[in-house]
């Protein structure tokens, strides 16, 4: 009867119609947790270390206010995002399997998409000979399919579900049919002038080993005695084909999107119809609820095998398209294409590379560790104010912050609106948003809330920060590559450059060169004081400017690639000074204040089909520019990871 007053209580805290009371019930919650944990000595593990095992989220995720002060997160929907799935506290119990699957191997996905056949074939431009070899494999690759679905027919106990997967195999011969459309016109025969390439082989073993039920915790395939364990043969198969039709639904729609109807050059319409059609997007989903259906009476080992199957799938879909020959210059991966060149790579910090803004963490430290009563702070080295006190004055400064910087933006929106892009309206522009920061510093300082916090605990909070997915394997890998020569630099408006400094270290990637604030220290004890370098978008812009002038002083060559990865308006005069700028996320401020000035916000991968169209070998120098007032969104570093490096 307790368990189910317990979950009463949870499920009516989790119905509650208002995020903000339920983001104000966390922050208690979290907020008193992390207090524990401080006051208990275990401030190693409490920072980044810990997630929530109902979420998976990283606990700092949960108690770093909505509203927290320099503090950018006030403004930004991905910093929203992220408080948004840490509030979900128990999974969605709606969602399918297969969805569950295709958002966790996403990157596979986008290793696919980015693939220098995928680009130019979206492009258009995708030679003629090199679609040949791809139909020629594909078509070895979807007998295989059909085969492999008549084994799972076999393997189904019920009529439905017979029936269902001899549907999904005719939708494979009808697929066939096409692509004997395309032998046709090309005149190919695909028996006599192409075999099967080593990718493609990988790919139909792996099917057809799966479907006669060689899997890794089944029981061999003449030992399968009863009709629930050739059923879970069955299940495994579909684990093993839903990913592809999944991805190549995915890919049809991204196509289709891109397509314009009045290109008649276009020598692939035929095959980007049919993948965009809602005819398979209609089976793609048959075999994900078919999927669903034959797996849930599963166990969670089972579920495992399945999800093993899966990721193999996609990992055999990205080595299928990075296998096809290309005889032509491409636009990805970016740095294999400018490997002669020069790279430096910039980014900001917080919200960009991290899940929580480092203000945050420090306050957090000061508040925790602070005396929290007149005893406890006699004699300490540098007068500090009680905990509660300190937290107070943070709420305070909190607020204040947040008030005021949306009423910057405001101001800077009620300029007129620019009908073209006018970098240098905007630079005047940001000058009140850099007075601001000022100011919001100086209040920070004079409140004496970073006084008394102690390096080592700023540096251990740093090597537990949590970053990004994916971006500290960016940076290594960049860092790593042999005939690159690559710098990266961090701009960041952080008080601290050592918690930086600890995080990349923490990660491996020590080369990663910080530019940011710094705590004055009296023997590894914060003073206070804060010495400013980098507070304001004009701060950065400079910064960037001397980092690329000090690189040619030194190196006297031609200028480099410059790329710059931000997520807020602190980094939109940097972004459009980079010749490629990224957005991380979908800041609200940072879309409007840039639209406001005629910058133009480009998905990624729509950007580089248009510059595929026209791209040459000769010209891949000046293929990138800076402030052409064009900036390129992603959803992820896994994008920026596809599209930069590509797979290997």
């Amino acid at each position: 009867s307790k368990l189910e007053a317990k979950k009463k209580k949870v499920s009516t805290l989790v119905s509650a119609s208002s995020l903000a009371q339920r983001a104000k019930l966390f922050s208690i919650i979290s907020t008193r947790f992390m207090r524990f944990l401080f006051s208990t000595h275990l401030i190693n593990n409490s920072l980044g270390l810990l997630r929530s095992p109902l979420t998976a989220a990283p606990i700092c995720s949960l108690w770093v206010p909505i509203k927290s002060p320099v503090f950018r997160s006030a403004t930004s929907p991905m910093a929203a995002a992220a408080f948004s799935s840490a509030m979900a506290i128990t999974p969605n119990s709606e969602e399918t399997l297969a969805r569950k699957l295709w958002i966790k191997f996403n990157r596979e996905c986008l290793f696919s998409i980015y693939s220098p056949f995928a680009v130019c074939l979206a492009a258009g431009n995708l030679k003629i000979d090199t679609f040949r070899q791809y139909i020629a494999q594909d078509v070895h690759f979807l007998k295989a399919f059909a085969h492999a679905y008549e084994l799972a027919a076999e393997c189904a106990d019920d009529d439905d579900d017979k029936l269902a997967i001899s549907n999904l195999r005719k939708s494979v011969m009808e697929e066939l049919k096409m692509h004997d459309s395309f032998v046709q016109d090309w005149d190919l025969d695909i028996n006599k002038e192409v075999s099967t390439n080593s990718a493609t082989l990988r790919y139909t073993e792996f099917l057809l080993a799966t479907a006669s039920g060689k899997v890794e915790g089944c029981k061999a395939p003449g030992m399968l005695d009863t009709p629930f364990e050739k059923t879970k043969v069955a299940a495994y198969t579909l684990g093993a084909v839903t990913p592809c039709m999944r991805l190549y639904a995915f890919l049809g729609k991204e196509f289709g999107a891109l397509f314009d109807p009045s290109d008649v050059n276009q020598p692939y319409k035929k095959w980007i119809d049919n993948y965009s059609s809602d005819a398979f997007e209609a089976s793609a989903k048959q075999t994900e609820d078919l999927l669903e259906k034959l797996s849930v009476s599963m166990t969670g080992e089972e579920l495992d095998i399945i999800e093993k199957l899966y990721q193999q799938a996609m990992k055999l879909e990205v080595e299928f398209f990075h296998a096809q020959p290309l005889a032509q210059p491409t636009i990805v991966p970016l740095f294999k294409n400018h490997s002669k060149n020069d790279l430096v790579i910039f980014s900001d910090f917080d919200l960009t590379c991290t899940v929580v803004d480092s203000s945050a963490i420090l306050a957090e430290i000061a508040i925790v560790t602070a005396p929290k009563d007149e005893l406890s702070r006699s004699g300490q080295q540098i007068q500090r104010m009680l905990s509660s006190d300190l937290r107070n004055t943070w709420n305070l400064l909190s607020k204040k912050y947040t008030e005021h910087y949306e009423e910057c933006i405001e101001n800077i929106l009620n300029k007129q609106k620019a009908d073209k892009f006018d970098y240098e309206g905007l630079c005047k522009a940001l000058e009140q948003l850099s007075d601001f920061e000022n100011e919001a510093n100086n209040r920070v300082i004079e409140s004496g809330v970073l006084k008394g916090l102690n390096l080592e605990d700023i540096k251990r909070a740093g090597e537990r920060l949590i970053l990004q997915d994916g971006c500290i394997n960016v940076f290594k890998k960049i860092l790593a590559t042999e005939n690159l020569n690559a710098k990266v630099h961090v701009l960041s408006y952080c008080w601290c450059g050592d918690l930086i400094r600890a995080a990349f270290c923490a990660g491996g990637a020590d080369a990663v060169e910080v530019h940011a604030n710094e705590f004055t220290f009296e023997e590894s004890i914060s003073t206070g004081e804060i010495e400013r370098k980098v507070e304001s978008p004009i701060d950065k812009a400079q910064q960037f400017k001397s980092i690329l002038q000090n690189g040619k002083d030194i190196n006297e060559k031609k200028s480099p690639l410059t790329v710059y990865i931000g997520d807020s308006v602190g980094d939109l005069l940097c972004l459009l000074e980079a010749d490629i700028g990224i957005v991380v996320g979908s800041s609200s401020s940072l879309r409007r204040v840039g639209t406001h000035f005629g910058v133009s916000f480009v998905p990624l991968f729509s950007g580089i089909v248009q510059k595929q169209k026209q791209y040459t070998e000769e010209e891949s120098s000046s293929t990138w520019k800076g402030l052409s007032g064009t900036l390129y969104t992603v959803s992820s570093w896994a994008e920026i990871h596809s599209f930069a490096l590509g797979w290997e």
